[in-house]
């Protein structure tokens, strides 16, 4: 359901999404909810901000932070402030209500709706549901407030000896590295088998990345390590009526004129890197009902307080032919659009799947609505003689629309399938399914195979989209360091005659290694997947090569063992690791698609029983645990050893296995900590039921084990973050956590073994 907020200084009441708005989550380990508030928002949101969400002075917040030993708090710069918001607005979400989230932010209600519904799904992402929360409001701190932020101080000296608020390298550091030009760029030919071979951007604002040139998705530097990485295409979302006068209301494209004209700057200047731009097309996008109340006849199927723009209507697509036909006027030079148009927004009545609730596409059914869609783009780009290549991709379609929906398309189209979608898998002894984003397992899977195969015989082109750097098994990470399976499954693919790649969704546009070995596995000289880890891991770390290329294969190894699911990809706290919360009592909430895994276990471990599903992430972190161990103390012997002198290791090689060794680090202690969140949600489960001191210790046992380690863990990737800030960070959720989150854990972790499993135990007379 939708409340109506009304937000003081606004002109006009905005409908801002509420859901079934339960209770907040509350936060025992803090002194109350405002402690709370200030140590979420120190290292994001300037003092100045939060007093004055709080009606308090800067001086008092300041105050209130460093009782509780955090220090700091570093000084927030404007880029950052631009590239966070979505990290403010989760940190917030059970803390704060809409309008002093809003105060906090600096938006009106227009921006946060907007944000919320087309910045990816982030609503979605958030539960789509708001919990209730009370206004915060500053009031002097009782007694035993004080003392409990004393305690936490005290927490915080024993574990963050360095502190806690600053970092080596700040928050969103790796967009100043990357935008800095490189003079260690490998000099490579890049000629492929694979093309296009295109990714998004590792740091763009997906929401409405054209309109701010302030944070631009791709500098130049940038542009040339991708393209020194083996990428020719990068790509990023469009929406019609931000980019062509919204022919119902042409409020709604405001500043069109400027998104069309850094589209183009873009353009040319990726040209330059040998770099193409393709735009994602998912449209025409619905509109809210009251849209509706005077364009009755262009209403299509009904979802919730919004409607499809029915495609069967002639004004509907003359409105995407004349949008289309504008952006290949106005950048000619424009390498592609690619389209969903099943399954992400509702966008034609047959998207999601609804079709029949439409009295003009009912009739037609969804193969003639889908390709005419895609038909009509194409027809654009044709004549618009421009070169511009149009890709459908059948992501969300059933799989007995296909054939048909192949079948009236023109050959000039390209057809692009999810690689490893449908491959059939058992791990631990269950059967399961890829549905996509998986790096553990090597694809192409059977789905893929037939619809190439259909669209082969029409004589099209066939694209397939691939995870190369890192997925929702884990994408807070650049990279995950599994490359014999990105090697294979990319020799696959060239040996399946694939013509061209996209590299991922918007995880993934770090220029790695693996990035690197997929060009290289599409090279002239059609290298077999060692011979291509060999030569990238050369590449990059010089005489560490065949230590690296090692550890290559046994972080592979230890990957294939990683219990797939889609459910658990969408769910599970892998995303979060140690910085997920240990909750004494069950919270009541259902985990979000990639935002909150709260303690759901029963959806983390989807089809696995949950006994299976921890052995599995243990086998998966104890590999990459052992395979990193060898790879340190490899490295250690050839940069300081006898092998030191016969072959040093350069400056700039060093530098990269340090980072290589972060990542691989970071990626154990989120498989690690997976396996102890599940541990500790069932031994706490468990515990209410025991009733005897035998039945219940070896559950107070476990939760003792477990909270001690995601303590340890949690230390352990704090100290990585506050040298790599690319760890925690994914494109279109920003940072999933930030060292104090990390560093909050500890707390949390400290709270129940000190308060809670005390108390536990003396029910048991211990």
């Amino acid at each position: 359901m939708f409340w109506i907020i009304v937000v003081p200084g606004l002109l006009h009441s905005v409908e801002l999404p509420m859901g079934s708005a339960p209770e907040a989550l509350a936060t025992p380990h803090f002194p109350d909810r405002l402690h709370a508030f200030v140590w979420r928002n120190w290292q994001l949101v300037p003092p100045e901000r939060l007093a004055q969400t709080v009606g308090t002075s800067p001086d008092t917040i300041l105050e209130m932070g460093r009782s509780m030993g955090l220090s700091g708090p570093p000084s927030v710069s404007e880029d950052q402030w631009r590239r966070s918001y979505i990290t403010i607005i989760r940190r917030n979400w059970h803390l704060l209500p809409y309008d002093q989230l809003l105060t906090l932010l600096g938006w009106t209600a227009d921006q946060l709706a907007f944000c919320l519904r087309e910045d990816d799904a982030l609503f979605t992402k958030l539960g789509s549901l708001k919990p209730q929360c009370p206004p915060l409001a500053f009031s002097p701190p009782a007694e035993q407030v004080q003392a409990r932020a004393a305690e936490i101080a005290a927490v915080v000296r024993a574990a963050f000896p360095a502190g806690v608020g600053t970092t080596q390298e700040p928050l969103f550091g790796f967009v100043d590295a990357l935008s800095k030009p490189a003079d260690d760029l490998p000099a490579v030919p890049r000629e492929s088998a694979f093309s296009p071979r295109f990714c998004y951007s590792y740091f763009a604002l997906y929401g409405d990345p054209l309109m701010d040139d302030r944070t631009d998705p791709f500098p130049d530097a940038y542009l040339g390590r991708l393209a020194a990485a083996g990428v020719n295409g990068v790509w990023l979302q469009a929406v019609l009526y931000k980019l062509f006068p919204f022919p119902w209301d042409e409020s709604l494209s405001e500043g069109y004129e400027t998104r069309l004209a850094n589209l183009a700057k873009l353009v040319a200047r990726a040209r330059r890197h040998g770099v193409g731009v393709y735009l994602y097309l998912n449209e025409p996008r619905a509109m809210p009902m009251p849209f509706f109340d005077a364009h009755a006849d262009l209403k299509g199927v009904v979802e919730g307080d919004h409607a499809a723009l029915c495609t069967s209507v002639p004004e509907v697509r003359a409105f995407i032919r004349d949008a289309v036909a504008s952006i290949c006027k106005a950048v000619p030079d424009l390498a592609g659009f690619f389209t969903i148009t099943a399954s992400e927004n509702l966008t034609t009545c047959w998207s999601h799947f609804r079709g029949q609730t439409c009295p003009r596409c009912a009739e037609r059914g969804p193969v003639a609505v889908v390709a005419e869609l895609n038909a009509l783009i194409q027809e654009v780009v044709s004549q618009a003689g421009s070169g511009t290549q149009l890709i459908a991709w059948d992501w969300g379609w059933a799989d007995d629309w296909t054939e048909g929906i192949v079948a009236a398309l023109p050959k000039d189209v390209s057809l692009m399938s999810v690689s490893e979608w449908s491959i059939p898998i058992r791990r631990g002894g269950v059967d399961s399914v890829v549905g996509e984003y998986s790096i553990s397992e090597v694809g192409p899977g059977p789905r893929a195979q037939r619809h190439w195969a259909i669209a082969r015989n029409r004589g099209m082109k066939t694209i397939a989209k691939i995870q190369a750097n890192n997925t929702w098994e884990l994408s807070s990470v650049p990279y995950i360091p599994a490359l014999e399976n990105v090697a294979e499954h990319a020799a696959n693919l060239r040996d399946a005659h694939v013509d061209g790649l996209m590299l991922g969704w918007t995880l993934g546009g770090y220029p790695s290694p693996n990035l690197d070995v997929v060009a290289e596995v599409g090279s002239s000289a059609r290298p077999t997947p060692q011979q291509a880890l060999e030569t990238v891991a050369r590449r990059w770390y010089g005489e560490a090569a065949p230590a690296v290329s090692s550890a290559w294969r046994g972080f592979s190894t230890a990957f294939r063992e990683f219990p797939f699911h889609i459910g658990t990809l969408y769910q599970g706290p892998m995303q979060m690791g140690p910085a997920n919360p240990c909750w004494e009592t069950a919270t009541g909430y259902v985990s979000t698609m990639v935002g909150f895994p709260y303690d759901d276990l029963l959806r983390w471990r989807s089809v696995y029983p949950a006994d299976v599903f921890i052995a599995q992430f243990e086998k998966v972190a104890a590999g990459f645990e052992q395979t990193l161990a060898t790879l340190k103390r490899d490295v250690e012997n050839l940069t300081s050893g006898a092998e030191a002198l016969r072959a040093p290791v350069s400056a700039v090689h060093k530098a990269n296995l340090a980072r290589e060794i972060d990542v691989a680090e970071a990626c154990a202690i989120h498989f690690r900590s997976v396996a102890n969140q599940a541990r500790f949600v069932s031994a706490r489960d468990a515990l209410p039921g025991a009733q005897t001191l035998e039945a219940a210790r070896p559950h107070l046992d476990e939760l003792e084990r477990v909270l001690t380690s995601e303590l340890d863990l949690a230390v352990r990737l704090h100290a990585i973050q506050c040298r790599d800030s690319r760890i925690g960070f994914e494109a279109s959720n920003h940072y999933f956590y930030v060292p104090v989150d990390l560093a909050e854990k500890v707390v949390n972790c400290t709270d129940l073994l000190t308060r809670w499993l005390p108390s536990q135990r003396a029910k048991y007379g211990l």
